[in-house]
């Protein structure tokens, strides 16, 4: 068995997270502040003048929907990006002819990403805590929930980078599929409120298990049992990387 190439991997990592740093008011600045926005509307705005949901307040219900919201958007957008830039200049090819294998490559560039979208989510939770009080029931199952979720849809994002041949393409994704389903997926109400046949309509959501099961981590209760928002979670994972291992064994979209 063939030893992981280490220091290929820590370059790729080191050179992504240094473009981060460079563009850092639009790699953290940005989602923060957006996502502060939400908190000082509907978490102190109209949270305090809403009730309770399963005895939690309004504004502390919300917050795991927003963390997985901003979590979400930028782990495919970090990973995306990331893989296309290469792709656009032409680099790819030198990264495809040097000693590094896609399982190296893969641990480079997704590495980095997930680790800008959880420096993101812990940057929101802190942010989260000026605006509404909560407490965090299960913070080891948080934690986990978080770093799985991350790298589940930065190797989404990265197939998204694979796919796309413009910077259009890049936000086509986003924008129409993963930010409309995780606004219907109970970021900001509980599916339970839901008359039929509309709460089995949203079982349907993919995005309505990562919440639930957060939301879970965070305060002891979901729509969802947690066992199943893992599990589905899991298997959308493995299905990603069965198809970033078909692409890097035939060369689709990356080689012309």
């Amino acid at each position: 068995m063939n030893r992981i190439n280490l220091h290929g991997v820590r370059a790729i990592f080191h050179f992504e997270m240094a473009r981060t740093f460079r563009t850092l008011g639009q790699s953290i600045v940005a989602p923060v502040l957006s996502t502060s926005l939400y908190f000082i509307v509907f978490g102190s705005a109209i949270g305090s003048r809403m009730g309770d949901i399963d005895g939690v307040s309004y504004g502390a219900f919300i917050i795991p929907g927003l963390l997985m919201l901003s979590l979400l958007s930028e782990s495919i957008s970090n990973a995306s990006f990331g893989i296309y830039m290469p792709k656009w200049s032409g680099t790819i090819y030198e990264l495809l002819s040097a000693p590094v294998s896609w399982v190296e490559v893969l641990l480079g560039y997704v590495g980095a990403a997930a680790s800008k979208s959880l420096m993101l989510g812990l940057l929101i939770l802190a942010t989260a805590r000026v605006f509404v009080p909560y407490q965090i029931a299960h913070p080891v199952w948080m934690v986990g929930f978080l770093v799985l979720t991350a790298v589940t849809f930065c190797l989404f994002g990265f197939i998204i980078g694979l796919w796309a041949d413009s910077f259009q393409k890049l936000q086509v994704i986003p924008l129409l599929i993963i930010t409309p389903l995780t606004f219907l997926g109970g970021a900001f109400y509980s599916i339970n409120m839901l008359p039929e046949p509309w709460q089995t309509v949203s079982l349907f959501n993919p995005v309505v298990y990562l919440i639930s099961g957060l939301r879970w981590a965070f305060y002891g209760a979901a729509d969802v049992h947690i066992a199943v928002s893992t599990g589905m979670t899991l298997m959308f994972m493995l299905a990603c990387l069965a198809v970033v291992w078909w692409v890097f064994k035939t060369g689709h979209r990356i080689r012309r």
